[in-house]
């Protein structure tokens, strides 16, 4: 077969579709293999390690950084709530006789304005518990669900107080601890408040079970309800048979022409799921304008030492951004509640203040200023302004509209009137707060960071120690310094 290509003749190419086109030196360089050790570790045999792209860096540092910040506002928080844990622990380590009972504080607790009661149990149990706790002490509650609840329960419980020994309502368990010979606490036992709206309740129930009558007053008898129990009387007599013939009666009907009678139907039962209404609690049995012609009662105490807590509690999606620097600064708050639960419980305790300067937050003062919500004693405000009225003040700026809305008619509203306060009751009021010596004792306690740490450090770190150990390399070291406190 003869070969068409002429021999040493010049050699034909065919061109290209793209002459621009180069081959590509990198594409025609072999792969470096991959590491075997991806292979072994699971990842398969192309798996490669890259830097991420952009959006993840972006994605990554934005996470990255809250975690970053959400771990250590919690370590630093439990280091704090530790630090004054320390302060207080010595109280429980104190002994106590068998038949003695340890001392009691009185918590009190309200749900705050448009929300609920859950909300202030989880803020009791996050940051005034664990001090608590660590002290040893008994503490009861005094809870409400909506506005009116505390102040009621507080006067009625020292309204009882106040009535001889054998008419006081007493528990099944103080009955039984006094029938068997145990002793209460003798002695100062302090009352904790946490937020501006219970404070308020607590020191208009405080006015109103000491200077209050320990029985409800009569009403009186306003125009409406003499009209309402006429035209209940009217409607009596229209109902009422009229006796024509022997065994003939007319019954009047109070319906109007042209509209049906309705038959009366009975209130449907309410299921089990359905819980009962709570009744609404009394008015107060005392006015603020009547606690000047009221007459101190005997048993009035001397001291009453008291703690109103921080309860900072904001609404809205418009306070989105504050709402997360709190969450990201709870070390603070926690800090701050714990030096003043400390206080109440080592039970160290000043005089309420009297300041010049006016408060920084000026009541609601939108209603009519002749109506009943305003006290006579606001319009003769005296040139000082006591402590008790400005304390926590600045919680009422976060409050929501809502809250802060009146209606016609409506009874005595605590959380929107002015505290109005009683020298007599003032003067004998205690604010609890620590020592120089405790504040000085509280900064030499260093917290370790193995009483701190989470279960994940504190499991590395166990299982080095061990190997270390194990290896011969691990040797126990002996502090020279000994107890709970470890100076600098």
């Amino acid at each position: 077969m003869a070969d068409t290509k002429p021999a040493g003749g010049p050699e034909t190419t065919i061109p290209s579709a793209n002459p621009e086109v180069k081959p590509d030196a990198k594409s025609s360089k072999p792969l470096k293999p991959p590491n075997p050790m991806w292979k072994y570790m699971g990842l398969g045999e192309n798996f490669r390690p890259k830097l991420p792209s952009r959006n993840w860096t972006i994605f990554l540092t934005i996470t990255g950084s809250f975690t970053a910040a959400v771990v250590y506002d919690k370590r630093e928080k439990r280091r704090v709530q530790r630090k004054w844990a320390k302060l207080v622990e010595h109280i429980a380590k104190e002994p106590l006789g068998s038949k003695a009972m340890p001392r009691k504080l009185t918590v009190f607790l309200e749900g705050p304005p448009t929300d609920g009661l859950r909300v202030a149990q989880d803020h009791f149990k996050e940051y005034v518990k664990p001090v608590l706790v660590a002290s040893g002490l008994d503490w009861d509650f005094i809870q409400g669900r909506k506005e009116g609840d505390v102040r009621a329960e507080l006067a009625e419980k020292i309204r009882n107080s106040r009535l001889p020994l054998e008419q006081q309502a007493e528990d099944f368990t103080a009955g039984v601890r006094r029938k068997s010979g145990i002793v209460e606490y003798e002695g100062i036992k302090g009352d904790i408040v946490i937020g501006r709206h219970t404070w308020k309740e607590y020191v208009r129930g405080l006015h109103e079970g000491w200077l209050g009558p320990t029985t409800e007053p009569p009403r009186p008898k306003t125009e409406s309800s003499v009209d309402d129990v006429a035209q209940e009387q009217e409607k009596k007599d229209a109902e009422a048979p009229l006796e024509t013939l022997p065994g003939i009666t007319i019954i009047h009907s109070t319906t109007k022409e042209g509209e049906a009678e309705t038959p009366k139907t009975e209130p449907e039962p309410a299921t089990d799921n359905e819980k009962p209404k709570k009744p609404p609690q009394p008015a107060p049995f005392i006015a603020t304008s009547n606690y000047k012609n009221a007459h101190l009662p005997p048993g009035l105490p001397a001291e009453i030492p008291s703690m109103p807590i921080s309860f900072p509690h904001i609404l809205g999606f418009l306070n989105t951004p504050t709402r997360l620097y709190r969450f990201l600064n709870r070390r603070v708050l926690a800090d701050q509640i714990g030096r003043e639960t400390a206080a109440a419980i080592l039970a160290t305790y000043r005089p309420y203040e009297s300041t010049s300067e006016p408060s920084s937050f000026t009541p609601d003062t939108d209603s009519d200023p002749a109506s009943p919500q305003m006290s006579p004693a606001s319009e003769s405000t005296p040139a000082q302004t006591a402590e008790q009225q400005t304390v926590l003040s600045i919680e009422e700026t976060e409050w929501h509209k809502n809250a802060r809305k009146r209606v016609d008619g409506e009874p005595e509203r605590t959380w929107l009137e002015p505290i109005v306060l009683d020298p007599r009751i003032a003067e004998r009021m205690r604010r609890f707060e620590l020592t120089p010596e405790d504040e000085a004792r509280a900064k030499r306690i260093v917290v370790k960071e193995e009483e701190i740490e989470g279960w994940i450090k504190g499991g590395i770190r166990s299982l080095g120690r061990s190997g270390l150990k194990a290896l011969g390399f691990g040797k126990e070291k002996k502090e020279a310094t000994t107890g709970e406190e470890v100076l600098e």
